[in-house]
């Protein structure tokens, strides 16, 4: 199987810290065959230097054949250059294929974890922070599908219908929230130096693929379009990912942040990201768990209606293959008496960039050491990119109102929303 495009695997490295590479495989639980691709590799070097040598035979051939020749001793060079050019077709070929099947099982390696983050699965999860408070209900809570029901904000039954099961529709109030939610953080993100996006919601497979999910495996959660090479999207970090693809980026211009809105198409119930360098990428991710903190919490001061939530470290086994490390942000659902995640951020340093092919020059002073005097660029190097979810709407739903319901059966918008809800302050039941 040849393979769409070829990440830059830096497959000496791997060989040289094999036995970090393989611990790392195991405690992410992946199934990548480290033992094939050190095997597959070796063979590659050693084919290629068996390559090399044809090849020199070759000229050495075709330089003698440039001298002047006996009949006989020409035929015999002649001969010996068609059974040389032979041999190395064949080898070529194989070569090209041996490549094409270090390539495949190579990029099945998951990308290293940072030292801190847990081993184990979900349950190992390392709390990193608390935010907030509970509150303190004086009366029956109720879950967000009793509230909806009562406030006529869901249509289940029609879109059972329409779509088939968990799907809904929102109706009145919830439709306004909705869009609420989304302007909002739009302007709270953009006012900390984001460039807004609308990105495409269909993609090439491959872009998929560059960024580290597999639209076509047994697992996946990418929807994937009949008879193309195109997939929709399951997450905006797929088409922000894909914007610099194959390109160079100046170092002045990093970081590159940018706060897309998209639809999320997965098999399974926004992000804002950024590229930068290596050396800033973990302050950068420190940067989008403090921006989602401090979202989620802006709206439950300013009622005193605080969201009890918690930020989770998480261990290896939930650790998707490109990140280096991931915060979870989980809500307190009082309705649902458990916490549900809202948000996440990664740092995926240069996991997606090696496979996309996002690099950086380095503004560095130029050496002018070239026997021609031509100037030397400094050597490109691979960007890091990080990805947060700004707001996940139909979590961020479910947590406002039952956050935020009043024994009367209302749910109260919290403050910073209800400009974009042209004032409401309130959602009543509609008896009312």
């Amino acid at each position: 199987v040849k393979p769409q495009w070829n990440a830059a695997i830096d497959f000496k490295w791997i060989r040289d810290n094999k036995e970090a590479v393989a611990v790392n495989i195991k405690n992410r639980n992946s199934n990548a065959n480290l033992e094939l691709v050190l095997q597959l590799y070796d063979k590659m070097l050693n084919l290629q230097k068996e390559v090399e040598r044809l090849r020199g035979e070759r000229n050495n051939v075709a330089n003698k054949m440039k001298g002047k020749l006996e009949p006989s001793e020409r035929q015999k060079l002649i001969e010996e250059g068609k059974n040389l050019k032979e041999a190395l077709t064949t080898l070529e070929e194989d070569l090209v294929k041996l490549r094409d099947e270090l390539q495949i099982e190579a990029q099945c390696i998951p990308n290293l974890t940072h030292p801190d983050v847990p081993i184990g699965w979900e349950d190992s999860s390392k709390l990193r922070n608390m935010v907030g408070s509970p509150r303190k209900f004086d009366f029956p809570v109720k879950d967000h599908l009793q509230i909806g029901k009562e406030l006529d904000l869901f249509d289940f039954d029609a879109a059972a219908e329409v779509s088939g099961s968990k799907f809904y529709y929102l109706k009145n109030e919830a439709v306004m929230l909705e869009m609420a939610l989304v302007n909002w953080t739009l302007t709270e993100v953009v006012k900390r130096g984001f460039t807004p996006l609308t990105t495409p919601e269909i993609v090439r497979s491959s872009v998929v693929e560059k960024c580290g999910f597999l639209p076509r495996g047994e697992n996946t959660q990418v929807y994937s379009i009949e008879d193309s090479d195109q997939c929709l999207i399951g997450t905006a970090e797929i088409p922000v990912g894909g914007i610099h693809m194959d390109s160079i980026v100046a170092e002045s211009a990093l970081p590159l942040k940018y706060v897309a809105f998209s639809h999320c198409f997965r098999t399974e119930a926004g992000a804002a990201g950024t590229a930068t360098r290596q050396e800033e990428s973990d302050m950068y991710h420190e940067e989008l768990i403090k921006i989602e903190e401090d979202l989620f919490s802006s709206l439950g001061l300013h009622f005193n209606l605080c969201f009890l939530g918690r930020i989770l470290d998480m261990a290896t086994g939930d650790l998707g293959a490109p990140a280096y490390r991931k915060f979870d942000v989980e809500a307190w659902m009082p309705g649902l008496e458990r916490y549900g995640e809202i948000s996440s951020a990664s740092n995926c340093t240069d996991y997606q960039s090696r496979r996309l092919g996002i690099r950086y020059r380095p503004s560095e002073s130029p050496s002018t050491t070239s026997k021609k005097g031509k100037t030397n660029l400094a050597a490109t190097k691979f960007v890091h990119t990080l990805n947060a979810t700004a707001c996940a709407i139909p979590r961020m739903l479910v947590c406002l109102l039952e956050n935020f319901q009043q024994e009367d059966g209302s749910v109260i918008i919290p403050h910073p929303l209800r400009p974009f809800m042209g004032g409401v302050e309130a959602i009543y039941p509609k008896s009312r």
